[in-house]
C-alpha cells in the first residue's frame, strides 16, 4: 500500500486526538508533521513529535494536512489551506472557514462520500453537533423521506477547547473550595449552569439564533444536498467535559415505525442502538467518551404529531465529530483513489 506524507495543523484537543486516531487506525502514514504556532516537543499518546513552526514552506512534500480548527489552530486553513493546495496537498479542514464554500465538499463519509469525488484539493468537515445528528438521520432518511428536525444539543465544553475543560475543572475546584467562582472562557460560569449560547449572533437571515445553531441547518442540508429538509435548532453548553448529547425530533413524509428506526440505525456503520430505557439503558455521554460511535436510544413514537420519531443522540465530538470523521475522510480518499 502506497504510504503518504500527513501534517496535522494544531496540537490543541482536535489535533491530539487526530494523532492517537492515525495512530490507532494505522494509517498509512510514512511521516507525520505536526505544525503550530512556534516550536517544541510534544508527547501525545506515548509518541513524541516535534513541533514545527507553521508555515508554507512547511507543506513542501506534505501529501495531506489535517487542519485541526481548534483554539490557536482555528482559522489556520484561511491563511494556509488553499495555500498549501496549489502545492499539491490535500487539505481536509475542521475548522469552519470553507464547510459552505461552493467549492469545497462537506463530508460525512458514512453518508455523502461521492460528493469527494469533486474535491479541488480541499474538503472540509462539518461541525460536531450535525455530524451526530446526520448519523442518525441518514439511515431513516432512506426509509422515509425527513420533513423536519427539531434538534436540542447539549454540548461538552471540549467542543471549546481545552481552556474551556481547564475554566470548568476550576470552577468545580472553587466551589469545593468555597472560593468566588471566575468565568473567562464563558460569559457566565458554566458549572453546575447551562448556557443556551454557542457561537454568536451574526446570520441576518437567522436573526437570533447563535452560529452553532446556523450551522446545524445550514450543514445537514449541504450533506444531504437538499434544503427541503426543515431544520430547527437549540444549541445548549453544559458543565460536561466531553462527548455531545442531542434530543433529536423527526417528522417523516411516511410512518416510520420505532421497529424499523431500531433496525435501520442498528444496520447502519458507525450506529450503535442502546435502547432499554425500562432498565435505565440509554446513550450517556460519560459512556461514549473515547469511543468512535454515534450511540442513539430513547427512540420512540412522537405522539403530538403523525410520522414523528424522537430519539436521544450521544457522541464523542472530539472523536466523531471530529478527529475521527476528518480521518474517515482521508481514508475514504485513498480508497476511492481521488489522491
Amino acid at each position: 500500500m502506497k504510504k503518504y506524507t500527513v501534517a496535522v495543523v494544531g496540537i490543541g484537543l482536535v489535533g491530539s486526538e487526530i494523532l492517537k486516531v492515525l495512530k490507532q487506525r494505522n494509517f498509512p502514514a510514512e511521516r507525520i508533521k505536526v505544525l503550530a504556532r512556534r516550536k517544541r516537543v510534544e508527547v501525545i499518546d506515548g509518541v513524541e513529535y516535534e513541533v514545527e513552526p507553521t508555515t508554507i514552506e512547511a507543506f513542501d512534500g506534505v501529501d495531506i494536512a489535517l487542519f485541526a480548527g481548534t483554539e490557536g489552530a482555528k482559522g489556520a486553513s484561511q491563511q494556509f489551506g488553499w495555500e498549501a493546495v496549489k502545492k499539491g496537498v490535500l487539505v481536509i479542514d475542521n475548522g469552519q472557514d470553507y464547510r459552505m464554500d461552493p467549492r469545497v465538499p462537506l463530508v460525512v463519509p458514512e453518508i455523502n462520500a461521492d460528493a469527494l469525488k469533486n474535491h479541488q484539493g480541499f474538503i472540509a468537515n462539518p461541525n460536531c453537533s450535525t455530524i451526530q445528528m446526520v448519523m442518525a438521520m441518514a439511515p431513516l432518511h432512506k426509509i422515509s423521506r425527513i420533513k423536519r428536525v427539531i434538534v436540542s444539543t447539549y454540548q461538552a465544553v471540549s467542543g471549546t477547547g481545552s481552556g474551556a475543560v481547564r475554566e470548568l475543572e476550576q470552577q468545580i475546584k472553587d466551589y469545593v473550595e468555597g472560593k468566588d467562582i471566575k468565568s473567562e472562557v464563558y460569559p457566565h460560569q458554566i458549572f453546575s449552569n447551562l448556557l443556551p449560547h454557542i457561537g454568536s449572533l451574526k446570520d441576518e437571515e437567522y436573526t437570533g439564533y447563535y452560529s452553532e445553531e446556523i450551522k446545524m441547518v445550514k450543514e445537514t442540508h449541504k450533506i444531504f444536498g437538499t434544503e427541503d429538509i426543515k431544520v430547527t435548532a437549540t444549541c445548549v453548553r453544559v458543565p460536561v467535559f466531553n462527548s455531545h448529547s442531542e434530543t433529536v425530533n423527526l417528522e417523516f413524509e411516511n410512518e416510520v415505525t420505532v421497529e424499523q428506526a431500531k433496525e435501520a440505525l442498528s444496520n447502519f456503520p458507525g450506529v450503535v442502538v442502546v435502547d432499554d430505557p425500562g432498565n435505565a439503558v440509554y446513550p450517556l455521554p460519560i459512556d461514549a467518551t473515547g469511543k468512535d460511535e454515534v450511540f442513539v436510544g430513547r427512540i420512540r413514537k412522537d405522539y403530538s404529531i403523525p410520522n414523528a420519531l424522537n430519539m436521544w443522540v450521544v457522541s464523542d465530538n472530539i472523536r466523531k465529530g471530529a478527529a475521527l470523521n476528518a480521518v474517515q475522510i482521508a481514508e475514504k480518499v485513498i480508497e476511492m483513489g481521488l489522491i
